[in-house]
């Protein structure tokens, strides 16, 4: 039997008691409504952003907000290698519907979700890791190092928090009835 509030031997601690899983409810729902559907999904959708026409999705200031922090910022992102692109397709296909489960199973107490946060967490950790690599010394490396790294920070500090509350926790959800 599962370790969650169908177990008469367990209750389902409350969100508000888990107060460090805010952090990570609101870390998934920024994914889910904005960085997926919106700044991933303007990778996918416009191959060269320097000769493209507005998509109907994202909304043209959006793309313009994308363009802006590459142009300004960000080289790989407008250079739009394979290589890179593969990384926002993981995003899509493999993060978008963890996000989705991770919000349901984080806000009702769900510890079913546990080992996929550590799935989760190693591949962006991965990821992030290698287009920070990129940012740094590849062929389209930023000369805003520093801010292009805190702007990536998030993507790899979350994970390891998250994967240590749940190292640390058998039963991150809940307690004894």
């Amino acid at each position: 039997m599962s370790a969650n509030e169908s177990s008469p031997t367990r209750r389902v601690k409350p969100l508000s008691e888990r107060k460090l899983d805010y952090l990570f409810v609101g870390f998934f729902l920024l994914n889910l409504l904005f960085i997926t559907p919106i700044v991933d999904m303007e990778q996918l959708v416009i191959d060269d952003p320097n000769d493209f026409e507005y998509p109907l999705w994202p909304p043209a200031p959006l793309v313009d907000l994308v363009h802006w922090w590459g142009r300004n910022f960000d080289p790989p992102l407008m250079a739009r290698e394979a290589w890179w692109r593969a990384t926002i397709w993981i995003d899509q296909i493999f993060y978008f519907p963890f996000y989705i489960a991770a919000i349901y199973a984080f806000i009702k107490g769900k510890e079913w979700i546990r080992n996929w946060c550590f799935v989760w967490g190693a591949a962006m950790m991965t990821v992030v890791f290698v287009i920070c690599w990129e940012e740094l010394f590849g062929a389209h490396a930023t000369d805003s190092v520093g801010l292009v790294l805190l702007a990536n920070f998030p993507w790899f500090t979350v994970p390891i928090v998250l994967m240590a509350r749940m190292w640390n926790d058998p039963h991150p959800f809940t307690e004894p009835a």
